[in-house]
């Protein structure tokens, strides 16, 4: 293990061992080390370059060693003859013992060239499952931000929500105490109570989705049930909402360059090429040489077992040519399965980069709309802000009723969530830009 992920796992066994919250960096480091997405492709890239060094190795001659015993018994024959070697050898004795022995060796000189070019497709081969690592980890680390965002708005929505609830459950005390010296009706008690059971269930509700992007967050860092988890929900400056938001004509350039799922689908327009090219060598000739070395002995034979080794030695070697003419039209077919691989490739590229594009428009028109609305619902939320704190306070001096008082609540957080919304979906979306720009994911 190299030292950079011996200090992302050290920094890591705290989170494990302690329930401390885990920052976004964390989690990104963490999923990088543990994911089993990514941990399958890192296995599918070792897999390649085992592939490749046996295209290599496919370059060079066999060389095999082969030996049989053999025992023979005929108890109704008089005499055995065996012949080894161009010599006849008889045998009056019921049962014989035959040994050989051979070294071989085969070497494919010409091929063609198929042998070259497979080494070709399989170093594209073993480059497309580097960048197919590189794709699941990009797009894991878009669901973690993604997913963490959305904890730190919904986080950010229920101190709204608790500070609605604390609000409603004073007015709640306070119109029991007016309805106790009859300044106030029941029935508008009871909607003082309606409106803080329905800001405490807004409450629950927001921390149960909170508890669910967790789990979320959770299963893609791959943690197990038992295994304590939270996130450092620090609230992000408004601010952060403002900053320029990158040119989408110079982000898709930019991704154009570095993203994996561009650099994926040319890939495989490379290998469609090489794959067309080995399939029209099939109609070349083939030239192969072989060679070996071989012994034997017989238990009939006269001589003894070192003369029989001696005697028997032999050699060959051999040089053969394969031309082919008529292949069932296997090589005619493969061209042209061939061929339309590649064309589909060049589809799948060009369907990729039209996609690409979208994307990013998507992500800055995302962004522009949402800090468009931000600013604007900046400014609802100051001026609904007033509305509110003028009317309980009016309310509570009895010139307003609970109508008023329930509109300019729901008014206000109405605004709040639109605030809230807005600023994080504008952040998001910026940082996913930038991301795709080729710089580092972060808050």
């Amino acid at each position: 293990m190299n030292t950079k992920k011996l200090l992302t796992l050290l920094a890591c066994l705290p989170l494990m061992s302690q329930a401390q919250t885990w920052t976004l960096q964390q989690c990104l480091d963490y999923a990088a080390e543990h994911n089993i997405t990514v941990q399958k492709n890192k296995l599918s890239e070792l897999d390649a370059t085992e592939q490749l060094k046996q295209s290599k190795a496919a370059l060079f001659p066999s060389l095999s060693f082969s030996m049989s015993q053999s025992l023979g018994y005929r108890p109704f024959q008089q005499a055995t003859v065996m012949v080894q070697n161009g010599m006849a050898t008889s045998t009056n004795n019921k049962l014989t013992e035959n040994g050989s022995y051979g070294i071989n060796a085969n070497w494919t000189i010409w091929d063609g060239g198929v042998n070259r070019k497979n080494i070709e497709a399989k170093k594209v081969q073993t480059e497309q499952a580097e960048v197919q690592t590189d794709l699941s980890l990009k797009t894991i680390q878009e669901q973690i931000a993604q997913l963490y965002v959305q904890i730190l708005y919904t986080t950010e929505a229920k101190k709204v929500n608790e500070q609605i609830c604390a609000t409603a459950k004073q007015q709640l005390e306070r119109g029991q105490e007016r309805l106790k010296v009859g300044d106030l009706a029941k029935a508008d008690v009871a909607q003082l109570e309606a409106q803080y059971a329905s800001a405490q269930y807004d409450v629950v509700n927001t921390q149960t989705q909170i508890d669910g992007f967790k789990r979320q967050l959770k299963a893609l860092l791959q943690l197990g049930i038992e295994e304590p988890f939270d996130v450092a929900a620090t609230e992000l400056e408004d601010s952060r909402a403002l900053s320029p938001i990158p040119d989408k004509q110079a982000v898709y350039a930019q991704a154009l360059n570095s993203r994996p799922e561009i650099r994926a689908a040319e890939l495989q327009a490379t290998a469609s090429d090489v794959q067309l090219n080995i399939a029209k060598r099939g109609y070349l000739p083939t030239i192969s040489m072989n060679a070996g070395i071989g012994d034997s002995h017989y238990s009939a034979s006269d001589d003894a077992l070192g003369e029989q080794m001696k005697r028997n030695l032999n050699g060959s070697i051999g040089l053969g040519l394969s031309v082919p003419i008529y292949d069932q039209r296997r090589t005619k077919t493969a061209i042209s399965r061939a061929r339309l691989a590649q064309t589909t490739a060049a589809l799948d590229l060009q369907d990729k980069r039209t996609s690409l594009g979208s994307n990013i428009e998507n992500l800055w028109l995302n962004a522009t709309s949402a800090q468009q609305r931000f600013i604007s619902a900046d400014a609802a939320v100051k001026s609904q802000e007033t509305t509110y704190e003028l009317t309980n306070e009016q309310f509570k001096e009895g010139l307003k009723n609970i109508v008023d008082l329930l509109q300019a609540r729901d008014n206000l957080l109405q605004a709040q969530n639109n605030k809230l919304q807005s600023k994080y979906t504008t952040i998001l979306n910026t940082q996913l830009l930038k991301f795709y720009e080729g710089g580092e994911m972060g808050m």
